[in-house]
């Protein structure tokens, strides 16, 4: 695989400086550039592109959020993956929203960081395991009985794909076809009415499917 160029934006230097010697470990991965704030970020991107962008959330002048919509109107093809202090399920939502790949909470960073990078790079959605549980319990206690549409089977492929799962991997996890993989993802999207893969992932956490058997 190519070398993943990465830029790192946080105002924080010690962390950064923490995440870049995590990432300079790794075979495959390199810092290309540092920002201290949002706008300094953008300034860097004009003159350097890179693969992956990994930002803090609560940057000053032009915060996380903020930054990566304009990221992805400008660059769209820039993966991002969004470091965080907050728990909450209305910030990842917007994250999502925004056109975040990944929501990092910071507290995980030392043990998830290069799992969400390959999962970004692989072209799925990461979300740290942490808050995917604790939303996940969340919903379970306030779950609704006898109101959902799904069945067992598609509650496992939501549940799989939810947890990064390429339709090829789930083929194999349930020894059927990648067709028919596509074929449920497709009949669930239709039957939820739901358009995109973010989408799908809160439905996911909403229900507490993303944790524990389906």
């Amino acid at each position: 695989m190519d070398v993943c160029s990465i830029v790192l934006a946080d105002d924080h230097v010690m962390f950064r400086k923490g995440v870049k010697r995590i990432i300079e470990e790794t075979p495959g991965l390199e810092v290309v550039g540092e920002a201290n704030d949002g706008l300094e970020l953008l300034r860097l991107l004009k003159a350097q592109e890179p693969k992956l962008v990994i930002l803090d959330i609560s940057m000053p002048h032009l915060r996380g959020l903020e930054a990566t919509r304009e990221i992805k109107k400008l660059y769209p093809r820039v993966k991002i993956i969004l470091l965080t202090m907050h728990r909450s399920k209305e910030f990842l939502q917007q994250a999502l929203e925004a056109g975040a790949e990944g929501y990092l909470l910071k507290e995980d960073a030392d043990f998830e960081l290069l799992r969400a990078i390959q999962a970004v790079r692989g072209g799925n959605k990461f979300i740290s395991t942490l808050l995917s549980t604790e939303m996940a319990d969340l919903a379970v206690r306030d779950k609704p009985a006898g109101t959902d549409p799904l069945t067992i089977r598609e509650k496992t492929i939501v549940k799989l794909l939810a947890e990064g799962k390429t339709p090829k991997e789930i083929a194999d996890l349930l020894y059927i076809s990648v067709f028919t993989v596509r074929r449920h993802r497709d009949n669930i999207m239709r039957k939820l009415n739901i358009k995109r893969l973010a989408d799908l992932i809160r439905y996911a956490l909403s229900r507490g499917i993303t944790t524990g058997p389906p």
